[in-house]
């Protein structure tokens, strides 16, 4: 699914609540990589951007910083501008995700914080392997850590197994018979809460921003609040372009963006046609200045 795109200078360029027409790129500010639950590696994701025409990409694996330089590298030799990213789940909602965009890498409180989540997610996965057994459909824990390419595994990697073995017809019906159920969703893991997220992307130079916020499934006054709360916190934008935001969700997310002094995000959530078929890397035009002052 495309997402809606920006249809006046205001709507490109909210800066801080202004109107901001410098620094304008078609971004995708949101993607995944091997280094996390992504099918791509970062130098092959920075090429497919580039191949349609993407200028500046954010790579925002979950927990993990693990992508990010070989991914910088790579934009280096293809003349696209490739921003450090980070994707934290907070403690708050289990839908309420941090982006972490203009990060550097040499942080001791991100990488401190990446350690502490990889060292849970590392945990996780024997607790997720058991459960699948116990369900009747068992499959080879060595095969979900090969397909994670030395990172930790994640339930995509699980999710393509299960589908590679005969269990489930797609990735999809994985999630929705075994990887997204109220009981599975009893296999907690280490999150931090969503004022330490915020912290620790500051402390490595970046900007916070709010992912997919109709994941939250908030209320118009439960998300005002929210933005409201987390904006104490320190929050610094909101992503108002998102695939599954329709024309009216976008509308409603800039003006939020613009009442509550937050910078304007965009980005797809690309993750491989393996893992999330209908799901496309998409240029949108914005200012990022905000990303590199």
């Amino acid at each position: 699914m495309l997402f809606p795109q920006p249809s006046t200078v205001t709507e490109m360029g909210i800066r801080k609540g202004k109107e901001d027409s410098t620094m304008k790129y078609k971004v995708d500010l949101h993607t995944h990589t091997t280094a996390s639950d992504g099918q791509y590696s970062p130098a092959k994701l920075v090429e497919k951007a580039e191949a349609v025409g993407i200028q500046c990409l954010a790579v925002t694996d979950h927990d993990t910083i693990g992508g990010v330089d070989e991914a910088i590298r790579a934009g280096k030799e293809r003349g696209i501008l490739v921003l450090g990213g980070i994707e934290f789940s907070a403690r708050e909602d289990r839908n309420m995700h941090i982006l972490g965009l203009g990060i550097h890498t040499d942080s001791a409180m991100l990488c401190s914080l990446c350690e502490k989540m990889r060292r849970s997610r590392e945990e996780r996965k024997y607790r997720i392997d058991r459960y699948l057994k116990e369900k009747g459909v068992g499959i080879p824990l060595e095969e979900v850590e090969k397909l994670a390419a030395g990172g930790v595994p994640g339930r995509p990697h699980f999710a393509r197994v299960l589908w590679k073995h005969g269990f489930v017809t797609s990735v999809t019906e994985a999630f929705q018979l075994y990887l997204d159920t109220a009981e599975y969703q009893k296999i907690e893991r280490y999150k931090a809460d969503a004022a330490e997220c915020i912290n620790a992307i500051h402390d490595a130079g970046g900007r916070a921003v709010l992912a997919h916020p109709y994941q939250l499934g908030y209320s118009d006054e439960r998300l005002a609040a929210t933005l409201c709360w987390l904006k104490e916190k320190g929050l610094d934008g909101l992503e108002c372009y998102y695939p599954e935001h329709t024309a009216e969700m976008v509308k409603k997310y800039l003006t939020f963006a613009q009442k509550y002094g937050l910078y304007v995000s965009a980005g797809s959530d690309f993750h491989g046609e393996l893992v999330q078929p209908a799901r496309k890397l998409t240029p949108v035009l914005l200012s990022v200045d905000w990303l590199l002052s």
